[in-house]
């Protein structure tokens, strides 16, 4: 693999880390599970012990939250390539939601896959700093 082929994938995989914590903030619960592979698992910050496995069952999972108003900040994303078609990485997260109390911080480990639609999921596991 080629340095450009590496940061290609990096970069890649960073966009899918942005991509999510937009969609999500704008509740476009649809978009948001595709950018998991079909048996991606996915733990919530707040609930790192309840993963939640496959695209079905995650895109139930966001559809089933009360509404609510939300921004995500996402900062200090490093990718790391292990192969041409998987990559993990790590991501801090701060949340703000317009629920009363302080905003949520955190973090994401993230694995990822390359598949026919590109880039996805494979897991996605949050849990809280504080």
């Amino acid at each position: 693999m080629t340095d450009e082929d590496r940061r290609a994938i990096e970069a890649d995989c960073a966009r899918l880390i942005n991509l999510y914590a937009n969609l999500n903030d704008e509740a476009r619960w649809e978009e948001v599970a595709a950018l998991y592979a079909e048996d991606g698992l996915m733990t919530r910050p707040t609930a790192p012990d309840a993963p939640i496995v496959g695209r079905e069952a995650l895109l139930a999972a966001f559809l089933a939250r009360p509404p609510r108003t939300s921004q995500h900040v996402v900062a200090n994303i490093v990718v790391e390539v292990e192969s041409e078609t998987e990559a993990r990485a790590k991501s801090a997260i701060l949340l703000f939601t317009s629920k009363e109390g302080p905003p949520l911080v955190g973090t994401y480990r993230d694995r990822f896959v390359k598949t026919g639609e590109g880039w996805r999921f494979a897991e996605r596991r949050g849990a809280l700093t504080w």
